[in-house]
């Protein structure tokens, strides 16, 4: 049985470099909807730094919109699925 470590490993990420299509409040003043993003994404990408600012990194994400769904016009501020031809691509490992 793979871990999800070494099924993420075979996943493709093509980042479209010029149209983040995730974007956040880093400086959103509710830690408890920071807290959420940063518990609830399955790959890790919302960080709570020592200054209480939020940092993301959309290109490993996994669209799978759960951020969306958690925090969308609050510390979320914009949510779309990437490009044709961007974003993640599954391949069965």
């Amino acid at each position: 049985m793979m871990t999800i470590e070494a099924k993420l490993a075979t996943t493709r990420f093509n980042v479209d470099e010029d149209n983040a299509h995730i974007e956040v409040d880093p400086n959103y003043p509710d830690m408890a909807e920071k807290m959420k993003l940063v518990n609830a994404c399955p790959a890790c990408l919302y960080r709570l730094q020592d200054d209480g600012s939020l940092t993301f990194d959309y290109a490993g994400c996994l669209e799978c919109g759960t951020c969306r769904i958690l925090s969308l016009g609050k510390v979320v501020k914009k949510w779309e699925y990437p490009r044709d031809t961007q974003g993640v691509e599954f391949r069965e490992g």
